[in-house]
């Protein structure tokens, strides 16, 4: 029989909050399926590195966002250069995010992987936005874009099952 004093626990909270955290971050490192997040975000929960996924269409290149124009999407803050530009982004996010959740287009064609992106290395195929880690693989894909994204597809719905 397990005899608990009161005061010794109470007296003890913050170490055994510590001891059940560690224990908690052990358990998730120890996991086989970690959870993988459906937008290329950093640490700060910020998306495809804060450049506005609206410029890729209005400006017709990469144009790093601000902070003080930000919304949150999908778990992840979209930085905007303007509030023109985040405004049109929250009227309308699906027309303007990234496919692949703003990760490497090419990759997820070739390997059903997600791999970090140069928010510089972009095409624009049909409407839709495609980030690359370089261009390199962007000419790549855009020179079989029909295969290209219908595999990607594919490999993007494995993915986030």
């Amino acid at each position: 029989m397990v005899t608990i004093n009161l005061k010794t626990v109470t007296k003890n909270m913050p170490c055994i909050l510590m001891v059940a955290f560690l224990l908690g971050v052990f358990a998730t490192m120890t996991n086989a399926e970690s959870p993988k997040k459906k937008i290329n975000s950093d640490v700060f929960g910020v998306a495809i590195k804060g450049y506005d996924t609206v410029a890729y269409f209005t400006e017709r290149h990469a144009v790093k966002g601000k902070s003080e124009f930000a919304y949150n999407w999908s778990d992840a803050k979209w930085y905007f250069a303007s509030a023109e530009h985040r405004d049109l982004f929250e009227a309308d996010p699906e027309r303007y995010a990234p496919r692949y959740g703003g990760y490497c287009a090419a990759s997820m064609a070739s390997t059903g992987k997600m791999f970090d992106i140069n928010p510089e290395a972009f095409k624009i195929i049909d409407g839709k936005l495609y980030l690359y880690y370089d261009n390199r693989y962007g000419n790549q894909f855009a020179a079989k874009s029909e295969k290209n994204i219908k595999k990607a597809d594919e490999n993007w719905m494995k993915v986030n099952k």
